[in-house]
């Protein structure tokens, strides 16, 4: 039985928003840099731009010498970074998925913020932090605020991530707080079954008092690989999103299986084909986060939303065992 693709609950309504010339939802994609080289990625991001979608292409700038696998592709691959910034010019939106495939130290990270600088001609607005990776801000059960919450997290993850992660802690060495609310506007956090990622968030991008290093939060829908992507962008969820006037922001890792032997999947080609002919407004991470934000009705962001958001991620936690 497919997992339910719900989870808007009493309280927690979506905010209608009327979407720029007449269309009548909203989608995009982050697309995780791990596992990814040019040949998994350059055909799907082919597909993408001919079919009139833009994305948000994270990436790991590096700060350290060529990658010694595909796993730790990063911007110092000349052949990697030429593909990449011809991405940018094509109109996708480059991301931060941390300095490097590992963990790094503050002055990796300050550094990998000034070569993403000079790569690509600014600091990253939108970022999602990479799982392995100590110095992420307020991650493993840090996420979480209710003390209960946090132990049921931590007893399903075998308490691997209880306090293991380091970047929000002034003093610390991996401590990078300061720099990503002076450089950075969103930061991903919470993933959910819902094609309609504002109908489980429903006031993103918000800030939280408790976590002041990050400027804004937002969430998204469960893609991570292609079974995960095709199965939240059904023919099913797609008419819904457009019935409910929402807005999908995908998370996805374009390098699981969505191309085998040079061939793009053709379940994923099927979907997303459908898709662009919808009257959808396809745009980037920040473009439609900039856009929620000014075009939704003011709220208070205080403990009962803190929980009610909390309860609701790590329900989906505890049944899928994904971010």
């Amino acid at each position: 039985m497919a997992p339910s693709t719900s989870e808007t609950s009493p309280g927690l309504a979506p905010p209608r928003i009327i979407w720029p010339d007449g269309k009548s939802f909203a989608f995009t994609i982050f697309d995780d840099p791990d596992f990814q080289s040019v040949e998994r990625g350059a055909r799907v991001y082919e597909f993408l731009r001919e079919h009139g979608f833009r994305a948000t292409k994270g990436v790991w700038p590096g700060d350290r010498s060529l990658p010694d696998s595909e796993r730790r592709v990063t911007c110092a691959d000349p052949g990697y970074l030429k593909w990449v910034k011809g991405l940018q010019e094509s109109g996708f939106e480059i991301g931060w998925h941390g300095a490097s495939p590992q963990t790094s130290l503050r002055a990796q990270t300050l550094a990998a913020f000034d070569v993403f600088r000079d790569l690509f001609g600014e600091f990253p607005k939108a970022i999602s932090q990479h799982y392995e990776c100590r110095e992420n801000l307020y991650w493993g059960d840090l996420r979480l605020t209710a003390g209960l919450h946090r132990f049921l997290y931590n007893v399903v993850t075998r308490w691997k991530n209880h306090r293991a992660f380091h970047g929000h802690v002034p003093g610390h060495p991996m401590y990078w707080g300061d720099v990503c609310r002076d450089r950075v506007k969103y930061v991903r956090n919470f993933v959910f079954a819902d094609v309609n990622t504002i109908a489980a968030c429903p006031f993103m991008p918000y800030h939280d008092p408790a976590r002041p290093a990050v400027n804004y939060w937002y969430a998204s829908s469960e893609g991570h690989n292609l079974e995960a992507f095709t199965r939240m962008l059904s023919e099913a969820n797609q008419d819904r999103l457009e019935a409910e006037g929402g807005a999908c922001i995908m998370y996805s890792h374009f390098a699981y299986g969505f191309v085998q032997d040079g061939t793009l999947n053709a379940r994923f080609r099927e979907l997303m084909g459908r898709l662009a002919k919808r009257n959808g407004w396809f745009v980037t991470v920040s473009e439609l986060l900039d856009y929620i934000a000014t075009n939704r009705p003011p709220f208070e962001f205080g403990p009962d939303l803190r929980n009610a958001l909390e309860r609701r991620w790590l329900m989906h936690k505890l049944r899928f065992g994904t971010a």
